[in-house]
């Protein structure tokens, strides 16, 4: 005889994400309030550092100290800050979760204690799989350092590192305990990579709110000149908007096929894994969504104005919407790989008008083809030329 029970789990996660500038300074409170949220202290605490902000910012891992001993009656720094390398070398391999898996077990942090990681997209995506696998989850404070983390990944609840030749292919769905966006964290940032941050907000408007978008298009100026208030709102908006997708979109872990907030990153992904890593993300983002905009009006989803008001925004904010990898992408090849990456059927998201989206599943692949020869000959940039890159 056979006999089946099932059990229905429901799990909430509450993690805050707080806006402000200078979280070390002894007298910005933000940071030891999130400590406080557990309950009475102090709470034992590691911290991991991205070596290319430590490089840039010289005596942060001071400050970040100096921060826990005047607010020891939170936080309790139990290890000196570990540094550990940026960038896509953090995914390439085990090194930074090893590192980091080994603090937390040196330093006997437990599911009740923190990690604060301080870095880029890509230390918080190798740092965050290690606190999510130690003792399978210790609590995990994210602070990003780049445009790009504040406004998209930093915020999200995905971690992970490349394998096997692929992005991403080894993670876990883990929400952050917290996030602190320091937006003074971006003050040493090169250009080329604040403007990278720019075309996850692009993407997130198209896809999402069309008020945003408008916005953008106001604030182009002042922001192809990278100017900081602009950049602040920019990036404030867009980590909101990626926020309420998360919580209202009714699929946070991606049990589904369908992921509306990564239009483009089909092409994305494979031309950064086609360029080694030499486009960045935001970069290789900004001509993915530029195929698949003129894709999207070559079959008749998108007005051709509207495609012509995604392609000149990215323009005008400095953003390429093409590269030369993009002409040797085995396209069909690509988009199986996504398809095999997310499961099931083919879920592409492509924009109908701007702040609308649907869901496609199959590729007229002729078209596509079309698409790219249309940007080929669209070139670089007609924006302004990148300062400081």
């Amino acid at each position: 005889m056979t006999w089946t029970t099932a059990q229905h789990i429901a799990l909430a996660f509450d993690f805050p994400v707080v806006f402000t500038r200078n979280a070390f300074d002894p007298e910005n409170a933000a940071l030891a309030e999130v400590f406080g949220r557990s309950g009475p202290g102090p709470h034992r605490a590691g911290v991991v550092i991205d070596a290319g902000l430590a490089a840039a910012m010289p005596g942060l891992a001071d400050r970040a100290r100096a921060y826990c001993a005047v607010h020891d009656a939170a936080i309790r720094l139990v290890a000196p800050p570990l540094t550990v390398p940026g960038g896509e070398r953090a995914k390439a391999d085990f090194a930074v979760v090893e590192a980091v898996w080994k603090l937390t077990y040196e330093a006997k942090l437990c599911r009740q204690s923190f990690l604060v990681v301080i870095g880029g997209g890509a230390v918080l995506d190798a740092a965050g799989f290690a606190a999510a696998t130690a003792h399978r989850g210790v609590r995990l404070i994210r602070m990003p350092s780049t445009a790009l983390a504040q406004n998209d990944a930093g915020v999200g609840v995905k971690n992970g590192v490349n394998a096997f030749g692929r992005k991403n292919y080894i993670g876990a769905f883990a929400p952050p305990y917290a996030v602190i966006n320091d937006h003074a964290l971006l003050a040493t940032l090169p250009a080329r990579e604040i403007r990278s941050g720019l075309a996850e907000a692009v993407k997130v408007a198209v896809v999402r709110d069309a008020d945003f978008f408008a916005r953008l298009c106001e604030l182009a100026p002042l922001l192809a000149a990278l100017d900081c208030d602009a950049l602040e709102e920019a990036d404030r908006r867009c980590a909101v908007a990626h926020l309420e997708h998360i919580a209202s979109g009714g699929d946070p872990f991606e049990m589904g096929s369908a992921r509306p907030l990564d239009f483009g990153h089909w092409a994305a992904h494979a031309l950064e894994e086609a360029t080694g890593g030499d486009m960045r993300h935001g970069e290789a983002v900004a001509v993915g969504m530029a195929l698949d905009t003129l894709y999207a009006a070559r079959v008749g989803l998108l007005p051709r104005a509207d495609a012509d008001a995604v392609l000149g925004l990215l323009e005008q904010l400095g953003l390429a919407v093409w590269h030369p990898a993009l002409a040797n992408l085995d396209m069909p090849a690509a988009v199986e790989a996504f398809r095999e990456h997310l499961g099931g059927r083919l879920h592409l998201t492509l924009p109908t008008a701007i702040g609308r989206r649907i869901e496609v599943h199959d590729v007229d692949y002729a078209s596509l083809a079309a698409a790219r020869e249309t940007l080929a000959g669209r070139g670089v940039p007609s924006g302004p030329a990148c300062p400081g890159e």
